[in-house]
């Protein structure tokens, strides 16, 4: 039997529910405030909603094979339309990894400072020119019928020999965007926001979120 998930605050209440894949709580904040930016009005929940179901692995080799994985098999196991994300940095001069490999780079899923410190390692006699670099982000939408969507989006940049910023998390701290002075770690949530590939993933999602629900 499919539980009933709580509904997101301040979201009208015929508003269809939608299940975000993730346990990441951050990641939640940060994707109802992207999908409030477009008017979207929808029920966001997180998979704590369900706390009996298991992770999906992510086992695809690209972003939009492991965000189109997680969101239908989400969508399957609770009966709701869901959307998921997969992210990362691709370095030029590494021939784009980390890629889907980011949040794993050094071996141990999810440490951010040792995944941090092992790129600016092997970056470390990289010139300049040499050090550009891009945020990836594919989203998808999968609904119980079976209709399927993803969306990508990207932002360039360059990056740094070290850390600056507090803010945000993973290679934030080393990743300056093109035409900014700030990286995305020195940036506000509301500054990165309005910049980053995954708003510009799930901008493009909204269009499908407002035909399809």
């Amino acid at each position: 039997m499919t539980p009933t998930p709580p509904s997101a605050p301040d979201t009208p209440p015929s508003a269809p529910q939608v299940v975000l894949a993730t346990r990441n709580a951050n990641k939640i904040v940060e994707l109802r405030a992207i999908l409030a930016a477009t008017g979207v009005a929808i029920h966001l929940i997180g998979l704590d909603a369900f706390p009996d179901l298991p992770d999906v692995a992510e086992t695809g080799v690209t972003f939009a094979q492991n965000a189109l994985l997680k969101a239908t098999e989400t969508a399957r196991r609770t009966g709701l339309p869901s959307i998921a994300d997969d992210s990362g940095l691709c370095v030029d001069v590494l021939g784009g990894a980390p890629g889907v490999f980011s949040a794993r780079w050094s071996g141990k899923h999810g440490d951010d400072e040792a995944n941090l410190d092992l790129l600016l390692s092997q970056l470390s006699d990289i010139a300049d020119e040499y050090r550009g670099a891009h945020f990836a982000c594919a989203a998808a939408l999968a609904v119980p019928d079976g209709t399927e969507v993803v969306r990508e989006g990207r932002i360039d940049g360059r990056l740094l020999y070290a850390r600056r910023g507090t803010n945000g998390f993973g290679y934030d701290p080393i990743f300056l965007p093109d035409g900014h002075d700030q990286t995305t770690a020195e940036m506000t949530a509301e500054e990165k926001n309005r910049i980053s590939h995954r708003t510009r993933a799930f901008r493009a999602l909204a269009e499908d979120l407002t035909a399809l629900l």
